[in-house]
């Protein structure tokens, strides 16, 4: 049985070894490999895990099986900056559920259902009244997961990977 837990800057290293396996899978297909290798690089790099675990306004929860992290979600707490984000977003306060990954060989036993309640829960305990986050449009997986966790479509942003501007739905849920 996995545990779920607050992640610490001990953690880093793990993190951005699980980033590195996950991220990809999350990707548009055309996305190449030297996009995702600046994107790990520049976003999902062990000294940024460690920032990020430092910061007051983000949460990190991790999930874990003897010793090995099997997926992660971040927690960024605050009105979101995005334009597009700020005009679909009608629950405040807010916080966007910025990272939701899970290992290949996870997926479909439940891990990522247990681990979103857990950072959900986290969200309400902060005081938090709704979450959003993200999604790329072809990313059909991910927004099934997504709604099956009460999280609705609501507007449209763009994402910058390698240099492309993808689209993500922005989907939020009440808490």
């Amino acid at each position: 049985m996995s545990t779920i837990r607050v992640a610490t800057t001990a953690d880093a290293p793990a993190l951005a070894e699980l980033a590195a396996a996950t991220f990809p899978l999350a990707c548009p297909p055309a996305t190449t490999a030297m996009a995702i290798a600046e994107f790990l690089r520049d976003v999902l790099s062990e000294d940024n895990f460690r920032t990020y675990l430092e910061d007051a306004n983000r949460l990190t929860l991790v999930a874990e099986f003897d010793g090995q992290l099997l997926g992660y979600t971040v927690l960024v707490f605050g009105d979101p900056t995005d334009a597009a984000v700020q005009a679909a977003v009608s629950m405040h306060p807010t916080a966007e559920v910025s990272k939701c990954y899970v290992r290949a060989d996870s997926h479909g036993g439940g891990l990522a259902s247990a681990l979103m309640a857990a950072t959900l829960h986290a969200a309400r305990d902060r005081g938090v009244r709704g979450a959003w986050l993200g999604v790329n449009e072809l990313n059909a997986r991910a927004i099934r997961f997504y709604e099956k966790q009460g999280f609705a479509q609501v507007g449209r942003k763009t994402f910058a990977l390698g240099g492309v501007l993808e689209n993500d739905f922005v989907l939020e849920r009440a808490l």
